[in-house]
């Protein structure tokens, strides 16, 4: 990789006119990198977006080992959502302070430390399988630990794209699309990829890879993202001018933890738009956690007969997101809104819950998980799009780590109760119930007028 990629930036019309260095990615003025006023990088961007892929890949191959894990040390669905409980429990905890964290200590630097951690604790597991010393409640305490640590590492590059997009030139548009197409991709893949390593080897196996991608995620940002940029003297100006308008007083780089989040809290409540969307995706994100950390994976088991295939279950809904944003990316977005976002959410949640309701085997249930994907992909775009028009950038990881902290905050008591109604009247009637939960959810747009600020997604704006 060429070498104006990994250090200060120093071109411009003249010494004299440049703007002062900003260090490690630390918010300066509004927030973030400052920008470069000479040829677009592409670098950065590239590298960033790479780093995402493979962490969010690491995420991904977890999701699919630990509860498979959890299922084999003790054999009960209960456990299994236990399990759940402790692996998303750390999520709200990351999700409320990590904005602050990663405001406080820059965008590069935590992102390089927290995926260092999170693979650390990943590792952890099959080192301690090996020597004999993995049991129940070492596995929920690393599951809690690696949980702890995921929010801030991602908040930190979602903080980074809009940034980076504008050091390379592109469309903020462009760059939410490639964000959500590597979200989608690094699920697909990672998932994928733990269903044959857990097929050819077992799931603790699928914890050394998960490690090794971490690794590589934070080699990436550390030599390929750089630690500081110049900014443009009209950047900067026009920063400045806005920054005082739209950015509070606390949240500014020294404001306290508690002040920061509830900045950002405050943000988002005066936000019809964004109060909504969390409600929405909080909601169904619990039974999603209850899919993802029991339903599913019981249903692999005891009804498809094989662990292995939950990767594959999970890799094929991230492939049918990965085409259904590329397609929203192309042609969707004329046509994004309510009706659009409510039939989007309805097929992407309510097929797959139907299908293991009635008991589908593997080769229909994974092309019904292949379209509701299709649907899913659409999703992200629409939110992500409309979020970066709202959030000023002073306030972007304060806003982002309060929304993460909002639409996981049900996810603990999602996995619990799943494991706890399967435990009680059976996955069938459990699955159901999910279908019917994510129906009457997911059209809820149509009726709440808070979603017409969806609109905004159309277009490049």
């Amino acid at each position: 990789m060429s070498a104006e990629s990994g250090g200060p930036e120093a071109s411009g019309p003249s010494g004299a006119s440049r703007a002062s260095a900003v260090q490690d990615g630390a918010p300066a003025a509004a927030g973030g990198f400052a920008i470069a006023p000479d040829a677009p990088r592409r670098t950065p961007l590239v590298a960033a977006l790479a780093a995402a892929l493979c962490s969010l890949g690491g995420n991904a191959i977890s999701l699919v080992a630990l509860p498979i894990i959890a299922l084999q040390l003790t054999g009960s669905p209960l456990a299994a959502g236990v399990a759940g409980v402790f692996a998303t429990v750390p999520l709200v905890i990351g999700g409320a302070l990590g904005g602050v964290l990663v405001d406080r200590f820059g965008y590069r630097r935590s992102s390089i430390v927290a995926d260092l951690a999170s693979g650390l604790a990943v590792l952890a597991v099959p080192l301690l399988h090996a020597v004999g010393g993995l049991s129940f409640p070492a596995l929920l305490a690393l599951a809690f630990v690696g949980g702890l640590l995921d929010p801030p590492g991602d908040t930190a590059k979602t903080s980074l794209t809009p940034d980076l997009a504008r050091l390379a030139g592109v469309s903020i548009t462009r760059a939410a699309g490639a964000q959500s197409a590597v979200q989608r991709t690094a699920m697909m893949l990672g998932a994928g990829l733990a269903g044959t390593v857990i097929g050819l080897a077992g799931p603790m196996a699928a914890l050394v890879v998960d490690a090794g991608a971490f690794a590589i995620a934070a080699v990436l940002v550390a030599v390929f993202v750089p630690r500081r940029l110049l900014a443009a003297p009209a950047a900067e100006a026009a920063v400045a001018s806005a920054g005082a308008a739209s950015v509070p007083e606390d949240a500014a780089p020294g404001a306290s933890s508690t002040g920061g989040f509830v900045a950002g809290l405050r943000f988002v409540a005066r936000s019809p738009l964004l109060r909504a969307i969390v409600l929405l995706v909080t909601l169904t994100n619990a039974i999603d956690a209850a899919g993802m950390t029991v339903l599913k994976p019981l249903y692999a088991t005891e009804v498809l007969g094989n662990p292995a295939l939950l990767g594959f279950m999970v890799g094929c809904f991230a492939a049918g997101a990965l085409i259904g944003s590329a397609v929203f990316g192309v042609v969707g977005h004329r046509w994004s809104g309510r009706a659009m976002f409510a039939a989007c959410f309805v097929l992407a949640g309510t097929p797959p819950y139907l299908a293991m309701a009635l008991g589908a085997p593997a080769p229909v249930l994974l092309p019904v998980l292949l379209a509701s994907g299709l649907a899913a992909g659409a999703l992200n775009p629409m939110i992500s799009t409309a979020m970066y028009g709202l959030v000023p950038d002073g306030m972007r990881a304060r806003v982002f780590g309060v929304t993460t902290a909002g639409v996981v905050a049900t996810m603990p008591l999602g996995a619990f109760l799943g494991g706890l109604a399967a435990d009680a009247f059976g996955l069938g009637p459990t699955v159901a119930a999910c279908a019917i939960l994510y129906a009457v959810l997911g059209a809820s747009p149509l009726v709440l007028r808070s979603f017409d600020g969806l609109a905004a997604a159309r277009g490049d704006a």
